[in-house]
């Protein structure tokens, strides 16, 4: 960007990238800040503090890439703390992050409630900075889960976005602030929407890969995983878990619409990519998940021997890149 403003063909940086906050006026989101994001190489990007820094709706050269639920955004004053009100509130975005102590269903473990995926979006970032450093837009914050005589656990996120260019990178360093092993589970709930998610489009993934359906709907659609249908009212949802072998990517592409999408990320952290397909009248939508977990819920994964713990005091980084491009 320097190098720009030196060789004169512009004055401010604005010209070329927009990095603003604002605040939400009315409606049921009155009141949420958001951090917006416009690159030089076609990216339009939400940020939301008040949920956690994850990220909201997506555009790429003005086509909408991500999927956006009926229920849109939400005020920060909303506290999830069931199914219903998950499924009253959950507002899609690019990215909607799940955990930290659980992910899946709503369950109790050990006499302790557990929302459906768990309470980290509700949680609001703090020690917030976004600013143009170089030729990359850097937005970082901090979130705690936390609770009287229990857990301690945080989560230094940092998303870098090139200014010239169309991705995203989100990076949590997430820690034990606490003298005992605790565990935890995430899930990183990327999803996409029309008009990238179409009868057109299709996921491609590494060959070296195994896939577990969810469900027997799931099973029974197995062979059509990767590819998806126009609306169809009232369709149930399919989930599958594909284990991945040694290669942690996954391409979504759309040859008439002309963009395809790359999703990669730290396959040592997060083995797992959960898919979920909906193509529902409404809630058409497809979800690229890479997790740690089994979607189990905590009480179910604990039982399978499966929940993962993140010792006292120690730390753990997670990363999660999407990148836009032209086919």
């Amino acid at each position: 960007m320097q190098e720009i403003i030196k060789q004169g063909y512009i004055g401010n940086p604005a010209q070329l990238v927009t990095l603003r906050r604002v605040t939400v006026a009315e409606g049921k989101a009155k009141g949420a800040e958001i951090i917006e994001i416009r690159t030089a190489g076609g990216l339009a990007l939400d940020v939301l503090p008040d949920s956690g820094l994850d990220l909201g709706q997506c555009r790429y050269r003005g086509a909408n890439m991500s999927y956006m639920s009926k229920n849109g955004y939400d005020s920060p004053a909303i506290y999830r703390t069931n199914e219903v009100e998950f499924l009253n509130t959950f507002p899609g975005g690019l990215l909607h992050t799940c955990g930290l102590r659980s992910a899946g269903p709503a369950n109790r473990d050990g006499g302790e409630w557990h929302p459906l995926h768990g309470r980290y979006h509700s949680l609001a970032a703090e020690h917030v900075c976004a600013e143009l450093e170089g030729d990359e837009i850097v937005v970082r914050g901090t979130v705690r889960e936390t609770a009287l005589f229990g857990h301690v656990l945080e989560v230094k996120r940092t998303i870098r976005v090139p200014a010239f260019g169309a991705s995203v990178t989100v990076e949590d360093v997430v820690t034990n602030l606490t003298p005992r092993d605790e565990e935890i589970m995430q899930i990183y709930h990327c999803n996409f929407g029309y008009p990238l998610l179409s009868e057109t489009a299709r996921v491609v993934l590494p060959e070296a890969r195994e896939t577990i359906p969810r469900t027997e709907f799931a099973k029974a659609g197995l062979s059509k995983a990767l590819t998806f249908d126009k609306p169809i009212p009232s369709e149930e949802e399919r989930v599958y878990l594909h284990r991945m072998q040694k290669d942690f990517w996954a391409r979504l592409e759309n040859p008439e619409l002309g963009v395809k999408m790359t999703i990669s990320w730290s396959g040592d952290t997060l083995p797992i990519l959960a898919q979920w397909r909906s193509m529902a009248s409404g809630d058409y939508a497809l979800g690229l998940e890479p997790t740690n977990s089994n979607l189990m819920g905590r009480h179910d994964e604990r039982e399978n021997g499966t929940l993962p713990v993140l010792k006292a005091f120690a730390s753990v980084t997670n990363t999660v890149k999407i990148a836009f491009e032209d086919v």
